[in-house]
Formats: C-alpha cells, structure tokens, sequence
C-alpha cells in the first residue's frame, strides 16, 4: 500500500496557505486556535475570521496568505483539520482527478500513482486523523 509520504513531501512553502477558498474552522478549531493565542472566541472569531456561508472561514492577508503564514504556519501546533490533513482531502476521494489539480500548485506531490492507491491513500490519512482526533478529546470517565 502507498504510503503518504510515498506521494508527498511538503516543501514548506507555504503554497497550500495561499489563494481563494481559505480554510473553514468548527468550534472544536476555534477554542483551540483561541486558547493558543490567549484569546477568547469571541475575539478570534472578529479578528481572524471572516463569514462565508455562515461560516467561520480564516481570514487570507493582502498578500493572498493565510493570516497565520508567516515563512512557517505560526499556529501549526494547533491548525485546522484542513490543514493537517492537506492535500489528503476528501475532494480526492470525489474525484481522484482532483490531485493533480492541487499538484499544479504544490510542489511536494507526486502523480505517478494509481487512483485506487492514491484514494487508499487519502481514506487512510482521514481515518488516522479521526481516529487521533477521538482519542484526544475522548470524554473523561
């Protein structure tokens, strides 16, 4: 089985934190990107973000940029889902196509590789970050 590495190796730069769409925060994201700037919701949500559809999407610079890019992703520790999951998205298993579009502006990916092993690939990433995710916010008992 292909491997996520296999197929990408982020360059760092910064690339995936550039241009239109943005990336959309749940409230999980927002009481974390909140409590790691010392920031209550309230101010993230006015400062950092915008409204799309009704939902809280992270604000894009003058430059284009993430307004959290700065050489370096200056919340890695606590990005959204989007993020650490990219370029592992679930647009990839509606459309395996869908990864060379995002390897014609990231160049960390790699094309030669199967749609079946790449969307193995992708469900993987998904399934592990889920799985991580539950385990980190598991209800205590």
């Amino acid at each position: 089985m292909v491997k996520p590495s296999d197929i990408f190796q982020c360059q760092m730069c910064g690339d995936c934190c550039r241009g239109y769409g943005g990336t959309f925060v749940n409230e999980r994201e927002i009481q974390r990107i909140s409590e790691y700037l010392k920031i209550d919701t309230k101010t993230f949500l006015s400062d950092y973000c915008t409204l799309s559809g009704g939902r809280p999407l992270i604000k894009t610079s003058e430059s284009g940029y993430c307004i959290f890019w700065d050489k370096v992703c200056t919340i890695h520790k606590v990005k959204p889902r989007m993020c650490r999951v990219w370029p592992f998205i679930e647009a990839i298993l509606i459309d395996p196509s869908n990864w060379s579009v995002i390897k014609s502006m990231c160049p960390g990916i790699r094309t030669d590789v199967s749609a079946k092993e790449l969307t193995a690939c992708v469900r993987q990433v998904l399934q592990e970050y889920e799985r991580e995710e539950r385990e980190l916010f598991k209800p205590s008992t």
